[in-house]
């Protein structure tokens, strides 16, 4: 490959806005990295705007937002380096199913089709969305205390909440419901093509402690790609829960994603396969 990138784009995930980002923006612009974070579609308004009035994201859905950084993508002088945290993550991963991308690193990534392990700890994160099929179509907003437990759960408690504070914002909940019935839809949305073997390379990093995104599934992800020729990487870090682009400790997490993605494309690593 011996490709030198220095485009990023980060995808953030749901309840989040693109601020969710901003250690690693800021990190990656001081060393020169040309740095995107663009928003979800629809999301356009700041987020006490969002939080009075978000019926702008009712229906939004998995495919509306993938094909809203597919288009972005293609905008760019050179294919960037994609990472995306939560559901950022599963759009990492469908964009570079699609061709897009020259690395692409999921992080607490949302799980593709294909995965069945469901922990207790993941059901419960997603329970304010899952328990009233009316949200399908609605958007959810997450209390500070179901906050805390899905993504803030090894943070203390005045840093998870200056994080909720910052960018917590409801959510559309139909991106729960397509995750939770992809093993039953033949056409679902999250589906990913587990044996491509042209797609650029991926790093899927956990964090042992996320209750939203438990490692165990992120680990199930990782094997499903198995029997593509890409490279697929794995890495995972202790004591972090869901928010581990913005808790204590994430400047680890930044240097090793982009360590990963440079050497892996400049062809000088050392393949880190099932790494923890």
């Amino acid at each position: 490959m011996n490709q030198t990138k220095k485009t990023i784009v980060l995808i953030h995930g749901l309840w989040m806005t693109p601020g969710s980002w901003d250690l690693f923006r800021e990190f990656y612009q001081r060393q020169g990295y040309q740095v995107f974070a663009p928003a979800w579609p629809r999301l356009l308004s700041e987020v006490e705007a969002i939080r009075r009035d978000p019926s702008a994201l009712a229906g939004l859905g998995i495919t509306e937002v993938a094909d809203h950084y597919e288009q972005f993508a293609r905008t760019l002088d050179e294919p960037p380096i994609l990472m995306g945290h939560s559901f950022g993550g599963l759009i990492v991963q469908i964009l570079l199913d699609r061709g897009l991308g020259a690395a692409g690193v999921a992080i607490d990534s949302a799980t593709p089709k294909g995965i069945w392990k469901l922990p207790f700890s993941a059901i419960k994160s997603v329970s304010p969305v899952l328990s009233n099929p009316w949200n399908y179509q609605h958007p959810v907003s997450l209390t500070f205390k179901q906050f805390k437990y899905a993504f803030a759960n090894t943070m203390p408690e005045s840093e998870a909440r200056s994080a909720y504070q910052r960018n917590a914002i409801p959510g559309p909940g139909r991106p729960i419901f397509q995750v939770a019935l992809a093993n039953f839809n033949p056409w679902a949305a999250t589906k990913v093509n587990y044996r491509n073997h042209q797609r650029s390379p991926l790093l899927l990093i956990a964090g042992a402690n996320d209750h939203l995104v438990p490692s165990v599934q992120n680990k199930i992800n990782y094997k499903k790609y198995a029997r593509s020729n890409a490279i697929t990487d794995y890495k995972e870090f202790p004591n972090r829960s869901h928010l581990i682009v913005a808790q204590e400790g994430w400047q680890e997490v930044a240097e090793y994603a982009l360590s990963w993605a440079q050497n892996t494309l400049t062809g000088t690593s050392t393949r880190l396969r099932a790494a923890s």
